[in-house]
């Protein structure tokens, strides 16, 4: 089987093998996969942290091989924490958006496949407790800090940046700062964590999943302080939240029926 990994900022990922076809989701810069089949200039892949499937353009395939992927799963990557920065070498310059993989950066150059590339930007480390076994409250702090950022971003079904995205793909992006990997999609998202059973026991960091009228998971976001949910709904936004959902106050009615409360990160 053929690997690879993206070395653009953001790759469209889509449902059928056409540019005309639905975005599904996203490859984002340092990201791996696998090609499960070809068809034409298409590959169908599937993503290597989250087992997504989707197909992209066969000129926008970078091979990686099978020892750099092994390595690759071995390792929580850095990410970045810049909105944009530059991975350079003396032949190129690649924008990166906010999030994305570093893979086997050692604080100044990482690895993308063959190629060695610079980097001088801010990124998660686990000296400043930004990895997956920094302390609980550290990570907290830098997910409300990073989902503010994201304030104002579009709405973009399938999207993964802040350029555009979508409500699954803030919350996988933003977790995957603080190093847990979600899954992409929010009805496979609400099976991770433990159960808060009242909104008044909330805290910063949870999430909230909402449901349809055919009891259907259709939404996610991010608690903030004081009741407050970070979610993308036609941009990434600020609403109050209760035991009923998510209450627009521009609007002056509910917009998002609530289902259930997780905490995917417990106490120390």
């Amino acid at each position: 089987m053929e690997h690879g990994i993206c070395a653009l900022s953001a790759v469209p990922v889509r449902a059928e093998p056409s540019d005309k076809a639905e975005i599904v989701t996203q490859l984002i810069f340092g990201e791996c996969y696998s090609i499960l089949r070809t068809q034409d200039q298409w590959r169908q892949i599937q993503l290597t942290a989250d087992q997504y499937v989707g197909w992209i353009d066969g000129k926008q395939h970078l091979p990686v091989t099978p020892e750099y992927l092994q390595a690759w799963q071995a390792q929580d990557h850095p990410r970045t924490l810049d909105v944009v920065q530059m991975v350079s070498d003396s032949a190129n310059r690649i924008p990166v958006t906010l999030g994305a993989r570093l893979p086997f950066y050692d604080g100044m150059t990482l690895r993308l496949g063959e190629r060695q590339l610079f980097y001088n930007g801010a990124a998660t480390n686990p000296q400043n407790g930004h990895g997956p076994h920094g302390p609980v409250d550290q990570r907290l702090r830098l997910l409300q800090k990073m989902a503010l950022t994201f304030l104002k971003s579009p709405y973009l079904w399938g999207g993964k940046t802040l350029f555009g995205i979508d409500c699954s793909g803030l919350m996988q992006q933003l977790y995957g700062l603080v190093g847990v990997q979600l899954p992409r999609d929010a009805s496979q998202q609400i099976n991770m964590g433990q159960t808060v059973h009242f909104v008044s026991q909330t805290r910063p960091g949870d999430l909230a999943f909402f449901d349809n009228a055919d009891g259907r998971i259709i939404h996610v976001g991010l608690l903030l302080e004081d009741q407050q949910i970070i979610h993308a709904s036609g941009e990434v936004r600020i609403d109050p939240l209760d035991h009923n959902g998510i209450f627009r106050r521009d609007w002056q009615k509910y917009s998002h029926k609530l289902r259930l409360i997780k905490r995917l990160l417990p106490d120390d």
